[in-house]
């Protein structure tokens, strides 16, 4: 067994799969096409819910299950007003692990989970809820740093790592956030974690369904493209979203100020304008994602996309990965090994 199998080992019995190598949930591209194209080829794909309605994740599972044999995951949203009838949906088709993100769950929904047989997997943005999460029965954590793309967290990966590896040791713990070759996988693996969570080199893969622009615009970008969005009042509290930089970055500012006006002037609650943030992203996603509007779109990206250099095969991408982390062990293992 090589050195990246024994380091591994916890979370690749932990997913079922190949690699210790979990694919991110990114709305709009975390779908059966790239999901089973992971699962394929030996990492471990995880659907995107977001604000699907039981009967689309239903169809989505299925079609996913038709393409696909491995083991595969489902992203939940804590706060999907019909997270119950998501769940059984999971139930259901003996989906094998299901991931909460946007919030700490429900005793419910993990109950609920945990009875239908699933293996569950939470975020946890810091080592005092990694712990209260371990307490409440989560079988798995996912600690992401702020490198990440989408919604982030305001701690590096390096930070989190380091403050929550040596202390959690109950439970696996897959790291996520800014990681883009597997050189990093295997310094994350030597400190501790079971695995890692990849999601900006995948969106722009062969197989990702995202538009042609959206996926050229990964591969042009640098590191400093991908920033994070600035909340202008603290009467609003809005979650930083990590993107490339355009338009759209600009539009969200002025959105953010349209609310500040709208609450100053009392014509709308702080929920609605809350609401309103999170419309104005999940629209900007779909314009950029489906409709390839790069301009005014949400290119959602990690800082990890500057090691997008093109558009490859998912099973291409793991490989290299795979490699990269295999030589980064064996190489550290020799300069161990030297008199």
């Amino acid at each position: 067994m090589s050195r990246l199998d024994t380091l591994s080992s916890r979370g690749t019995a932990f997913l079922g799969s190949r690699h210790a190598i979990m694919a991110g949930a990114m709305t709009w591209v975390s779908e059966r096409h790239l999901v089973s194209a992971i699962s394929n080829a030996g990492g471990f794909g995880v659907i995107a819910c977001g604000l699907m309605t039981p009967d689309l994740l239903d169809a989505e599972i299925a079609a996913t299950k038709a393409r696909t044999g491995k083991p595969f995951g489902v992203n939940l949203i804590t706060l999907h007003p019909l997270m119950m009838d998501l769940i059984d949906v999971c139930a259901r088709h003996e989906v094998g692990h299901v991931v909460l993100a946007g919030g700490l769950p429900s005793g419910a929904a993990i109950e609920r989970i945990k009875a239908s047989g699933a293996k569950l997997m939470c975020f946890a943005p810091a080592l005092a809820l990694a712990k209260k999460l371990v307490r409440s029965g989560v079988d798995a954590l996912v600690i992401e740093g702020s490198e990440a793309g989408g919604h982030i967290g305001p701690v590096s990966t390096s930070v989190l790592a380091q403050e929550i590896l040596p202390v959690i040791r109950d439970v696996p713990v897959f790291v996520a956030g800014g990681i883009g070759r597997g050189e990093a996988i295997a310094a994350y693996l030597e400190m501790g974690a079971a695995g890692v969570q990849l999601g900006t080199r995948f969106a722009a893969a062969t197989e990702s369904v995202a538009h042609a622009n959206f996926k050229k615009a990964f591969v042009r970008a640098s590191a400093r493209d991908a920033v994070a969005s600035v909340q202008l009042d603290g009467r609003l509290p809005v979650i930083p979203v990590r993107a490339l930089k355009n338009a759209g970055s600009e539009a969200f500012t002025a959105k953010q100020r349209e609310m500040v006006g709208h609450l100053d002037a009392g014509s709308v609650e702080l929920a609605e304008a809350q609401l309103q943030i999170e419309h104005y992203w999940a629209g900007a996603l779909r314009r950029a994602v489906v409709d390839g509007d790069i301009e005014t779109g949400s290119l959602m990206a990690g800082q990890s996309v500057g090691m997008v250099i093109s558009i490859q095969p998912v099973a291409e991408i793991i490989a290299e990965l795979v490699a990269e982390a295999a030589t980064a062990l064996d190489r550290r293992s020799q300069l161990h090994a030297a008199p």
